[in-house]
């Protein structure tokens, strides 16, 4: 195929993906804009399996057979609860995949393959792609198992870890530097990138599952640009705008992120928030006035109200509980009473975790509400149902102790309603491991229960009224 129509169709694939990034931005278009980003990314692969430089499909057309199949799988078993888990799997292996396809690339030139010269732009890339996509591939794999579940959520703390991490780094680009400077072998490539995939362990481990999200959207951006390089040491411009593409995105989400917390990113990775889980001392001094409740109390609380608030978190999504939850609402509205959600940033395990899960529910996006927009109407509420949040309802985040985790992240102002009810299975502490205030205020009451079987439980309490 001449290479002005390679180019033409790359073209098109990446305008493609810039319009698939534009469609996600709002619900009613990200269903259209996931189908125009996966129109060019299949392009791109047609193209390139075209281009003259394919010269064995079988393992390509084997490659394509058994990564769909995976893929399937991945988004039909994969429930919602654990998509920050697939993300955080599909940005190692986008890393890993090229950092290893620019180790082959490197081999095939030394070889006096498809490449006529090993330019400084050749192994500069090579050299950052290959240090980014180490440090993403192993990085994401923590970031995985703790999320799963499989190793402690917690923060790792090993002794002189900022010490060892900034000895790898120094190694990294010094073997960088070596493969720069001498690029008639591959042997630096391949002992920068075990090196870079230690470093990712190590960044990695230390720190706590509240913060993982961040981590991932990070780690994203680092496919992205590892992706971009891999597009430079092949002078494919298609894989180039999709990695800054990537790069870019993934910066702008763990920036946003960050200012929702109300925290840099060096605090982020490096204060191991979590590490330090409150005592059942402290614990028991701040739920010493805690009061349960039950179905038929909040039930006629419901009943009575005009204006009811529901703040959705994580226990939520644990539970599935979306439905039960929008029964619930459905039966509140009949009764004119009007609902509204008041969604956090950082609710769930990643922006807009909240809204895909009650979107799902056919829960109309109107009702849906983000910080800014309902913090200031708490006042006016009478009840907010608080369904398995924790941290992002915390009223110490408005201490100014710098020794509390979450002081100075923005949260929701539910305290500030007439009445509050909180359910959640126990008081165990959040991600941050601290107490939670709010669920012994005066004007708070706790209903011990799983989100889904609660919200049955008052529907059918309201049902009976």
């Amino acid at each position: 195929m001449p290479e002005s129509v390679i180019n033409l169709f790359y073209l098109i694939a990446a305008a493609l993906f810039i319009f698939g990034l534009k469609g996600l931005t709002h619900p009613r278009t990200a269903v259209r804009g996931n189908l125009l980003g996966s129109l060019g990314m299949l392009i791109a692969i047609v193209v390139t399996l075209l281009d003259h430089r394919i010269i064995d499909f079988r393992i390509i057309i084997a490659g394509l057979i058994v990564g769909g199949f995976v893929g399937i799988l991945f988004a039909y078993l994969t429930p919602m609860t654990e998509m920050p888990q697939v993300v955080a799997i599909f940005n190692g292996f986008g890393g890993g995949a090229s950092a290893l396809a620019v180790g082959a690339a490197l081999e095939e030139a030394l070889k006096g393959g498809f490449v006529e010269e090993i330019s400084i732009q050749f192994t500069t890339a090579a050299a950052l792609s290959g240090l980014i996509g180490g440090l993403s591939f192993t990085g994401s794999a923590i970031a995985f198992l703790k999320l799963q579940g499989w190793i402690s959520d917690r923060p790792l703390l090993l002794p002189g870890r900022h010490f060892m991490n900034a000895t790898l780094l120094i190694l990294c680009l010094a073997l960088s530097g070596w493969l720069i400077a001498q690029p008639d072998t591959s042997i630096g490539f391949w002992a920068m990138f075990g090196v870079a995939a230690l470093l990712g362990i190590m960044l990695v481990i230390p720190i706590g599952g509240a913060d993982m999200p961040v981590v991932i959207a990070l780690l994203n951006s680092y496919s992205g640009l590892a992706a971009a390089g891999h597009g430079w040491v092949l002078n494919n411009s298609v894989l180039i705008i999709a990695g800054s593409l990537v790069g870019a995105a993934g910066f702008i989400l763990t920036a946003i992120m960050s200012r929702a917390m109300n925290r840099s990113l060096a605090n982020i990775m490096f204060a191991a928030v979590g590490a330090e889980v409150a005592t059942a001392e402290d614990s028991e001094e701040v739920y010493a006035t805690v009061k349960s409740t039950s179905p038929d109390e909040v039930a006629m609380m419901l009943d009575a109200a005009r204006r009811v608030i529901v703040v959705p978190g994580y226990g939520l999504a644990v539970a599935q509980a979306q439905y039960a939850l929008r029964d619930l609402c459905d039966e509140l509205t009949s009764r004119n009473v009007e609902v509204e959600f008041g969604i956090h940033p950082v609710a769930g395990r990643m922006p807009g975790h909240m809204n895909v899960l009650l979107a799902e529910a056919n829960i109309p996006y109107e009702v849906l509400k983000d910080l800014d927009e309902i913090n200031p109407t708490f006042g006016q509420a009478d009840v907010v149902l608080v369904v398995g949040a924790n941290d992002v309802v915390n009223p110490l985040a408005r201490e100014s102790d710098p020794s509390i985790p979450i002081v100075g992240m923005p949260i929701l102002n539910v305290d500030y309603a007439r009445s509050v009810v909180v359910i959640k299975r126990s008081l165990s502490p959040g991600f941050a491991g601290i107490a939670n205030p709010l669920f012994a205020a005066d004007n708070a009451l706790m209903m011990f229960s799983d989100a889904k079987d609660a919200a049955i439980q008052l529907l059918e309490a309201l049902k009976e009224m």
